[in-house]
């Protein structure tokens, strides 16, 4: 995909919306807790499935968990323990924005996001 280099908001919600997967996992980036961020240098990471979160917006603000799934499509992660009950009594996880979360503990079981993190 050739990135957008128009300043139109139009053109940037397109190409955004219609961005292939691999693409769109770079949109799923949250900002690092301050001991992470003095550790790695850097301000932010993409979320992935066993990272433990801090919720920081909205009505589970403080609530940490660890992320459940990670949904590309729509652009959200799941977090244990943020659910929501329906009108039947069953609980439902709640869809987060990963903007609206900070990544308080890293899974580095994978070796490339391991030298993802140090090649900054």
């Amino acid at each position: 995909m050739t990135t957008s280099k128009s300043k139109q908001p139009r053109k940037q919600r397109k190409a955004r919306f219609n961005a292939p997967l691999h693409v769109r996992h770079k949109f799923m980036s949250a900002p690092l807790s301050p001991a992470l961020r003095e550790k790695y240098q850097r301000r932010s990471f993409p979320v992935r499935k066993g990272d433990t979160v801090r919720i920081m917006r909205g009505d589970d603000k403080g609530t940490e968990g660890k992320v459940r799934s990670v949904d590309l499509k729509s652009g959200r992660i799941t977090v244990e323990g943020v659910v929501i009950a329906r009108s039947d009594l069953s609980e439902v996880s709640r869809p987060v924005h990963p903007s609206n979360v900070q990544i308080t503990k890293l899974d580095l079981k994978d070796e490339r996001r391991a030298s993802a993190l140090a090649r900054k």
